[in-house]
């Protein structure tokens, strides 16, 4: 007899392995073989997820990857048309080549883009400059791998002489068709290959991938029809190679084909394709359905405005303006082992009456692909944070602070930071930092362009090196950084009883006295006129932070002109003597009126 809680077993083990790294199915859940077009849409949303979100190099890169393997095509159907006498059918049976080199292997081509990120951006996950942006990459990596390719067959001599002329009569064909036809043309193009890429995810196997691939692409040529970068590729190759002017093959060539592309793979399949989901669609691809959407705004204008991408799980609510409010954010990586950091929020939140430390658990997912879909799973991923997050709750307690706590589950983390910063309107960003945080691995991920929107909130970044508060040396030259270094420092003595030495350097014994005055002045304005100071006349800011170093617990650094979080990005923490002593080093930086690509940058 057969045992039924062993093939229950067996069937449960059987649909997790067959689930995909991304957490999209990868089995349909009624007919094992077949998927659902919910299902099709889930797994396109996996894919748009990791294209939209991919940085900028490694976009380009693909794209232009994939406009070389375009060339192929181009080789194999000029020489083919010589070799066959011009035979329509048997000069078109190898042109799908380079496209199945491009959809087997992974490259990035601008047609197939018509799909996966606008169904993303029409589920308002992405927003429309987002999506411009990404197309904008992959078109100009295609172009500029399809105009490698038509330069190295124009000078390479790989064409024979018939080859030569055959593909000199395909661009010259693009060139002599009317544009309306051109447009019309490119319209069916961008619909086979828009559909193409829906087949494929709804297909399982690579075999069966690899047919509908060969089938649809050669229907490109047997109908007569024009595909962007294929024509991109002849254009350039007749400008190189005949008589042909760029721009005329730009304006009366591509760009009529571009449009048509376009429209053939918006119009007539992603949105005709959307529509016939369901709108389950929207609760498989996101945590908490609508709830996580881009507003109209966002979505319009993406981060001229606010967020340009919704986060897979993101559990923190924007934040209402409340002009009496302090806010501060805690970004967590480890739970178990950064209650400091929380200390150290709720420590500074003490000093105003309506204060609120709102601690953030930013998981990274180890790559794009393997982040799961699965809102159960998710259910559970937000639930075992909230567990994981209650020691840090009781470390807030004890100090008597509103405190708040959310998670958040993104590979794009450092940039995660300053979005969430924004969205629940912080007035004190502390971070931590060190080897172990993930934002130190995933700070080049996200385009620095995207960052560009105002960070309002004063940034402190922590390096624990297990130490207490009781002896704080403070550097200082002057300036708004220092300022917001003695504003901690001031807090850590009123609260904690902190001891403060006041160092300040200048650049020899005739600036001495120059430099005694100064920090005198400064610390009296500053509330610190009590505290032990001393000024160094070697000019050598570093070596004289080393030197008395040893006698303190925690050192607080003011931000240079070029910035903090552009050394946070460049990997070179201030200065290189953050490395060498064994104190807790507290980096400091205020906000000012620099938008945070001049923090990025200085």
């Amino acid at each position: 007899m057969s045992d039924p809680e062993g093939s229950e077993h067996e069937q449960g083990v059987r649909h997790a392995i067959e689930r995909s790294e991304s957490g999209a199915p990868a089995t349909g859940a009624v007919v094992r073989d077949r998927f659902s077009a919910d299902e099709v849409f889930q797994r396109i949303v996996a894919a748009a997820d990791e294209e939209v979100t991919s940085g900028t190099r490694e976009l380009f890169f693909s794209s232009l990857a994939g406009g070389f393997a375009i060339t192929i095509t181009f080789l194999l159907y000029s020489s083919l048309t010589a070799s066959t006498g011009g035979d329509p059918i048997l000069s078109a049976l190898l042109y799908p080549l380079g496209f199945i080199y491009i959809i087997i292997g992974g490259y990035q081509l601008y047609t197939e883009n018509t799909l996966p990120p606008v169904a993303l951006t029409l589920e308002r996950l992405s927003s429309i400059p987002a999506l411009v942006r990404h197309w904008l990459i992959v078109l100009a990596g295609n172009f500029a791998g399809g105009a490698i390719g038509a330069a190295a067959l124009a000078w390479s001599g790989v064409f024979s002489p018939g080859a030569s002329r055959a593909a000199l009569e395909h661009a010259q064909h693009g060139i002599q068709t009317p544009a309306a036809s051109l447009f019309f043309k490119a319209v069916f193009a961008g619909l086979i290959v828009a559909g193409l890429v829906w087949m494929v995810y709804a297909s399982q196997d690579t075999i069966s991938q690899l047919v509908i691939v060969y089938m649809a692409f050669l229907a490109i040529p047997l109908g007569d029809l024009f595909h962007v970068v294929v024509s991109f590729t002849e254009m350039t190759y007749l400008a190189l190679a005949g008589d042909l002017a760029l721009t005329v093959g730009l304006t009366q060539f591509v760009v009529p084909v571009l449009l048509g592309n376009t429209v053939g793979g918006i119009v007539l399949v992603t949105v005709v394709n959307y529509f016939q989901t369901t709108e389950n669609r929207l609760e498989s691809a996101r945590f908490e359905g609508v709830d996580r959407q881009l507003s109209i705004r966002e979505w319009l204008f993406g981060r001229l405005v606010g967020r340009s991408y919704v986060s897979m799980i993101n559990t923190a609510a924007t934040v209402a303006p409340d002009a009496d409010e302090y806010r501060v954010l805690v970004p967590i990586a480890n739970p178990r082992t950064e209650s400091r950091l929380v200390e150290l929020a709720c420590t500074l939140a003490s000093r105003h009456e309506n204060a609120v430390v709102h601690a953030i658990h930013i998981v990274q997912t180890p790559s794009r692909a393997s982040m799961t879909y699965d809102h159960a799973q998710q259910t559970r991923i937000v639930a075992e944070s909230d567990r994981r997050m209650e020691g840090l709750r009781e470390t807030a307690r004890s100090a008597g602070v509103a405190y708040e706590t959310s998670t958040l589950v993104s590979h794009r983390s450092f940039q995660e930071v300053f979005d969430a910063a924004n969205r629940v309107r912080a007035d004190l960003v502390v971070l931590g930092w060190g080897t172990d945080r993930p934002w130190a691995e995933g700070r080049t991920d996200r385009p620095i362009g995207e960052m560009i929107p105002r960070l309002s909130s004063d940034v402190l970044v922590l390096k624990d090196q297990g130490h207490d508060a009781s002896r704080v040396l403070l550097p200082t030259a002057g300036g708004p950084h220092s300022d917001l270094s003695a504003e901690v420092a001031k807090t850590l003595r009123e609260v904690v009883g902190s001891t403060i030495t006041l160092l300040h350097v200048v650049d020899g014994p005739d600036e001495r006295d120059a430099g005694e005055r100064f920090i005198a002045d400064w610390a009296a304005e500053h509330g610190l006129a009590d505290v032990d100071s001393t000024v160094a006349d070697s000019g050598d800011v570093q070596r004289e932070i080393s030197r008395i170093a040893d006698d303190h617990t925690w050192i607080i650094l003011g931000a240079t002109e070029e910035g903090l979080l552009s050394r946070l990005v460049a990997d070179s923490l201030q200065f290189d003597v953050i490395d060498e002593v064994g104190s807790s080093v507290l980096l400091a930086e205020r906000s000012g009126e620099r938008s945070l690509l001049e923090r990025l940058f200085g």
